[in-house]
């Protein structure tokens, strides 16, 4: 396939632009070693007046969070006509936002952890009790745990509310649930094999995704075939429901019985050296550049997200 033109979208302005930079730096070094004509751009630096200037016949984003990931950039690059990576307007925008994919998922009887919505008026003390302790509290529209906080302590919500909501006015609750974190991977239309992830950290934070060298990633990640093939097949439906297409990554957590619920998708996976999806793809014998390659050959020009 002759490619073209390609542009690299990285860095942003989001919370999460010094790992966009990591991502955009690899996956640029990936393509090039491809023989991909393959160049950066920063849309925080350069604007969108010079994406159209730069004559790009598709492009890779490796943007994460609001701008990138969020529907908005998706929606540019489509009334520009410039075929992109990953999912389109809708389905970012919905993917991005905890609160309201998991309002679709319960429409389509998927399971989810039980929540809560939190507000400055909220019931701190009702919310602890109905959703029990420990309870993770999060910003709806941030990735990277950024803003997240375990609450373990009675009366200790109020707090872990006002730290999300200097991130995101709106911020959910979350019942933990400790039968492990998984992740799965997806690429055009096919679950990548299962990663348990066990961080030394208190949970899956920022620390343990980017800085840190002992977060075990287990693949194969050690659970019976049938209920990895269950998690494979729910993490499809989830990615099929929000309507997403060409790549991204479901996250899982199983309760204490064994069970899987739909934690969220992320639509611009991480593509650094701690990045789950690679590693996935790496178990089912996709090397990091033909992955890269692959995920840029379904770029599209958008149009209406179809399950």
């Amino acid at each position: 396939m002759n490619l073209g033109k390609v542009g690299v979208l990285l860095g942003g302005t989001s919370a999460e632009r010094e790992v966009s930079l990591k991502s955009g730096a690899a996956v640029l070094a990936a393509l090039r070693a491809k023989g991909v004509d393959a160049h950066p751009f920063d849309p925080a630096e350069e604007g969108l007046h010079g994406l159209e200037a730069a004559g790009f016949e598709r492009v890779f984003i490796a943007l994460h969070g609001r701008g990138g990931e969020d529907g908005q950039m998706q929606g540019a690059l489509s009334l520009l006509g410039i075929p992109y990576t990953g999912s389109g307007v809708l389905a970012s925008a919905l993917a991005m936002d905890k609160w309201r994919s998991k309002l679709l998922w319960q429409a389509a009887g998927l399971p989810v952890p039980d929540y809560a919505v939190l507000t400055a008026d909220s019931d701190f003390a009702a919310i602890e009790a109905q959703l029990g302790l420990p309870i993770f509290v999060k910003p709806a529209n941030e990735g990277s745990s950024i803003g997240i906080t375990k609450v373990k302590v009675a009366g200790g919500l109020r707090a872990a509310y006002q730290e999300a909501a200097r991130y995101d006015a709106l911020v959910l609750a979350e019942r933990e649930l400790a039968g492990g974190e998984f992740t799965v991977g997806i690429l055009n239309g096919v679950a990548l094999p299962v990663i348990r992830i066990v961080p030394a950290t208190e949970f899956y934070d920022f620390e343990a995704k980017y800085l840190r060298d002992d977060t075990q990633y287990q693949v194969p990640c050690g659970l019976p075939a049938t209920l990895e093939a269950e998690m494979q097949a729910l993490a499809q439906q989830a990615f099929a429901v929000v309507g997403c297409r060409g790549w991204g990554r479901v996250d899982i957590l199983l309760d204490s019985a064994q069970r899987p619920y739909v934690l969220e998708i992320n639509t611009s996976p991480g593509m650094t050296d701690h990045s789950l999806v690679p590693m996935a793809a790496r178990a089912s014998g996709i090397a990091f550049a033909d992955l890269c390659l692959r995920v840029l050959e379904l770029a599209t020009t958008g149009g209406v997200d179809v399950a």
